[in-house]
């Protein structure tokens, strides 16, 4: 017997890590450096694959170099490690991505890792005691340790954290305690009751991954069931080390390997039932080598092949069968049926995407269910992926019209009355009525996009299915509208685009709702036409003046005090200032003159010159830039007083108007005569 541990192998964050850092590769272009802070995972394979793909791995010492490549053109991307990286990297990094567009930062960190940073920035300070229970030297342990704030401790076993917590005299400021993602479940349940023993007020929080506390509890059962366990991981994974722990106090016998060549054969007898369990960093393609190396190694052939005759005899045409994928070749793949036959699947029974690569869409140790077309002992077994993936997808094309359910669909194709959309390999019929754009719109618009639809009816005879993507939108604006109108208040602001222009205003969606500003609310200048401020798609920060929940409507502000002409003058002059001000209309009686835009004030005729004038215009003219001392300010009715003639020297003033004065008086003398 050989039994295989159901959560071995890759758990979520390093899946998440892997799958992030191979799409990466996938995308990459010729010149682009992709890096790793460290190993990615800890898996020697893994990361040799990562090698031969091109990926560095560095250190912290190496991101000025890469900084620098960047900065000469080079688009550089670091992956994080699933294990998190220390606070001071993660800011240095931060900070060269924001000065360099082509210095990109993914982080690969374990969301279970980041929940622990999260808990170490919230719960920790200079007076509090932090524990850490997990290896001092793990990264993943070094990585939380930067985000302490206080007093830290790393205690790898129930006995060390004892040992500390009786040297510690002020217990009584508070404790707070995580575990590594990966710690030994029994190991810290005895930690848990050693705090409680010493802190009655203590914070415990329950950090270890659920996959973690899965994998050992699915290893302490297997490894009391089997004679032999075979534990796959790397020699530096630290939930490895704990599952062989595991492994060690239960099996007879429990080796560490770290794939199918460590295979110890000359220790394990024919008789002995085998277990197999992974570290998280392990991939699914070394537990499948190892598996299928066991049992070509446990099994009698004989006894293998009369098996696999009676097993034969199951599969027929027309039958389900399940297989695991042993090959990928560019136009078919090959599954092990647990038979002598070879199952062959063809490209046309996978996918009709002539363009997709089926390494892509398969890797070796998938298991994959498929219906037999054919069975021969020349041709072997020829099985079709498609007709068992149309059939589950149609199932869920059926679930989601009963429940409800949003749907995110690919629009690969437009028709004459539609468009066709993708749902889970199933295709599905839009008519235009029910897309969402105009009569006028080119439905080929919505091609190659992600939608959301309903599915709004089923023609189970011709299993056709037809969708709405109308129906979401409604769904999604009626939600907008019933949030807005259950939240809005008189003074909220908003970010809004300018969807129409009326002579007498504008309307702006503010989310599902519009609202009316009016032509007076939009500038402190007189206007003629909301256009002279606006235009349609502009994105305004615009306030409620007032709204009727009853009749749904919204009158909106746009123009804002810190805006008002007379405001701003009024903060930059006072009576008495100077001020350099432009002529820009001329009158019988004096001129206007532009003192800060939107605001005019008026020089007197008497005020212009220092003599007598009896036109304006020969003074000044329009356009004209003059210095003007502000002599009156009336806040009531917003109006100014300007002079020029305030400005020149007194003494020439005064001999002007001497001078003056004596030709009136000799216009006076020569009168008389």
């Amino acid at each position: 017997m050989i039994a295989v541990s159901e959560n071995a192998g890759f758990c979520f964050g390093v899946r998440r890590a892997t799958d992030t850092i191979e799409a990466l590769i996938g995308q990459a272009r010729e010149g682009d450096v992709i890096c790793t802070l460290g190993k990615l995972i800890h898996n020697e394979q893994y990361c040799d694959y990562l090698k031969s793909h091109g990926v560095r791995e560095v250190s912290g010492d190496s991101l000025e170099e890469l900084f620098e490549l960047a900065r000469q053109g080079r688009n550089v991307t670091l992956v994080t490690r699933a294990h998190g990286i220390e606070r001071e990297l993660r800011e240095q990094l931060s900070e060269f991505s924001a000065l360099c567009d082509s210095f990109k930062v993914v982080d690969g960190t374990c969301p279970y890792v980041e929940k622990i940073h999260k808990i170490v920035r919230d719960n920790s300070d200079k007076n509090k005691h932090f524990f850490i229970i997990g290896g001092e030297n793990h990264p993943e342990v070094r990585s939380i340790w930067s985000y302490i704030d206080g007093k830290g401790h790393i205690c790898a076993t129930a006995d060390e954290l004892e040992d500390t917590l009786k040297r510690i005299n002020d217990l009584e400021n508070g404790v707070v305690c995580v575990a590594q993602t990966t710690q030994k479940l029994s190991e810290w349940k005895k930690c848990q009751q050693i705090i409680k023993k010493y802190c009655t007020n203590a914070k415990i929080f329950d950090t270890i991954c659920s996959v973690t506390e899965k994998r050992q509890t699915e290893a302490l059962d297997l490894s009391k069931r089997c004679d032999v366990m075979l534990v796959i991981g790397g020699k530096d994974s630290s939930n490895t080390a704990k599952l062989y722990q595991i492994c060690c106090a239960n099996a007879k016998k429990a080796f560490w390997i770290q794939t199918k060549d460590d295979i110890p054969f000359d220790q394990i007898d024919s008789t002995d039932k085998i277990g197999i369990t992974a570290g998280a960093s392990t991939p699914d393609s070394i537990i499948q080598e190892v598996k299928r190396t066991m049992s070509e190694i446990m099994e009698n052939f004989a006894e293998l092949f009369e098996a696999s005759e009676k097993e034969t005899q199951k599969i027929y045409k027309g039958a389900i069968v399940k297989g695991i994928v042993m090959s990928i070749s560019e136009n078919e793949i090959s599954l092990d049926l647990g038979v002598k036959h070879t199952g062959i699947i063809k490209r046309d029974q996978i996918t009709s995407d002539n363009e997709v690569k089926l390494s892509d869409l398969f890797k070796i140790g998938d298991e994959i269910d498929a219906k037999v077309i054919s069975k021969s002992d020349i041709d072997g077994i020829t099985l079709s992926k498609k007709v068992v993936d149309d059939v589950k997808n149609w199932e869920k094309i059926v679930e989601y019209a009963n429940d409800g359910t949003v749907v995110d669909a690919v629009v690969t194709k437009a028709t004459k009355g539609g468009v066709i959309v993708a749902v889970d390999g199933a295709e599905v019929f839009v008519p235009a009525s029910m897309t969402g754009l105009g009569k006028d719109k080119d439905l080929n618009e919505l091609v190659k996009t992600t939608q959301k639809i309903k599915i709004v009816e089923i023609k189970e005879d011709r299993r056709r299915a037809i969708g709405s993507i109308k129906a979401v939108l409604r769904e999604e604006k009626k939600a907008q509208q019933e949030a807005f109108w259950a939240s809005v208040e008189e003074g909220a602001e908003f970010e809004g685009t300018v969807r129409s222009i009326t002579p007498y205003g504008a309307f702006v969606d503010l989310g599902g709702v519009d609202g009316l500003v009016h032509i007076t609310e939009l500038s402190w200048k007189r206007i003629k036409n909301p256009s002279e401020v606006v235009s349609v798609g502009d994105t305004i920060k615009v306030f409620v003046k007032s709204f009727d929940k009853e009749a749904k409507k919204i009158s909106l502000g746009y123009k804002t005090d810190d805006q008002n002409p007379w405001n701003i003058f009024k903060a930059k002059y006072a009576e008495n200032d100077v001020a350099e001000v432009k002529i820009v209309g001329i009158t019988s009686f004096g001129a206007f003159a532009e003192i800060v835009d939107g605001v005019d004030g008026l020089i007197h005729i008497s005020q212009i010159a220092n003599k007598k004038i009896e036109n304006v215009a020969e003074a000044i003219k329009v356009g004209d830039i003059v210095e003007a001392k502000i002599v009156a300010v009336d806040d009531e009715k917003q109006k100014v007083s300007l002079s020029i003639r305030a400005l020149l020297p007194e003494e020439e003033v005064v001999a002007e108007e001497a001078v003056a004065e004596e030709a009136v008086a000799e216009e006076a003398v020569a009168d008389a005569e």
